[in-house]
């Protein structure tokens, strides 16, 4: 009588525990993939929020360069207003207010190095074609060494003499000569 009670007592304990232990399992099972999803949304947040970084550093970067492409255009286009230098009859050197010009387009060039000017020089019709051609020649070169010892790149300036070919005033008046006695930068 007395084994029969054990054994109804194990019929009913056994089950009790089994049905427990599965729910411990259980448990363990759901804390584990618990973590593990909120692992999963950590990371996938932090993907997220680099994601948005790196979106907003790139959009900052475009801005930037749009500024500055901006910014580079308006000073090409101021220096495209200023960009003649004029000289004396029969001479190749650089007056005073030709250097603050030509100071300008050097802080310019040597601040855009992909940027290129050429450089033209031209005379009054005064002398003979050869004559001019080489006066237009030594002018231009002036304006080049110029450019060169203030840091701009070679590679960035090329030079031609027009000698008197294209004049930029017709004329035989002394005013006419003086503004065809010149130097010009023509950016590329």
């Amino acid at each position: 009588m007395q084994l029969k009670k054990v054994f109804k007592g194990l019929v009913i304990a056994l089950p009790l525990v089994t049905v427990m232990a599965c729910t411990t399992t259980d448990n363990g099972v759901d804390e584990a993939a618990a973590k593990e999803a909120a692992a999963a949304q950590a990371a996938a947040d932090q993907a997220a929020r680099q994601a948005e970084a790196e979106k907003a550093e790139v959009m900052a970067m475009q801005q930037r360069e749009k500024m500055e492409a901006e910014q580079r255009a308006r000073d090409l286009a101021s220096l495209e207003q200023d960009q003649v230098v004029y000289f004396d009859f029969d001479t190749s050197n650089l007056t005073s207010s030709a250097r603050a010009i030509l100071s300008k387009h050097a802080a310019f060039l040597a601040a855009n190095p992909n940027q290129s000017v050429v450089i033209e020089g031209h005379c009054d019709r005064r002398g003979t074609p050869e004559y001019n051609i080489a006066l237009g020649e030594r002018r231009a070169k002036s304006v080049q060494t110029y450019l060169l010892n203030a840091n701009v790149n070679s590679s960035q300036i090329s030079v031609v003499s027009y000698g008197e070919e294209k004049p930029a005033a017709n004329g035989t008046s002394e005013s006419a000569f003086a503004q065809n006695r010149r130097g010009v930068l023509v950016y590329q």
